[in-house]
């Protein structure tokens, strides 16, 4: 039986003798950067103060952030019930804006500037929705 004509095999390239070097391993430190950008970072605030003021209904939190290498710089705008205890609702929100930041995206945030744009009164506040409000 004879084979079918083809097309002729190609020869292989001629191999070195010399083994190839295998490049040196680059520690991990030195590979290159993750970068989080800014918004994700406040998002990551806004949610983190949202958490504080779990107890509290109201308006969704905002933030603004900037980040300068590995140090996030964050305003909060929050608005909050009145009369209440403004400066341990503050405090609750710095620190678990730094807490989440710190662990989230692993950022020094050496300060949390918080700006309270309205206050709502606990006693004009309307029912939340779904609720029946009988007055008396």
């Amino acid at each position: 039986m004879s084979t079918p004509p083809g097309p002729a095999p190609r020869p292989a390239p001629p191999r070195s003798a010399a083994p190839r070097a295998t490049p040196p391993r680059v520690p991990p430190a030195e590979r290159g950067a993750t970068r989080i950008a800014d918004r994700v970072v406040a998002k990551i605030a806004a949610q983190a103060a949202r958490e504080a003021l779990e107890a509290l209904p109201g308006a969704v939190p905002h933030a603004t952030v900037t980040v300068h290498h590995d140090i996030a710089r964050v305003r909060v705008s929050l608005e909050l019930d009145y009369p209440s205890d403004l400066a341990a609702q503050c405090a609750a929100v710095r620190r678990q804006v730094a807490r989440r930041i710190e662990q989230c995206a692993a950022m020094a945030v050496p300060e949390v500037d918080i700006d309270i744009e309205h206050l709502h009164s606990t006693h004009t506040r309307p029912a939340p929705a779904g609720r029946d409000r009988r007055l008396r």
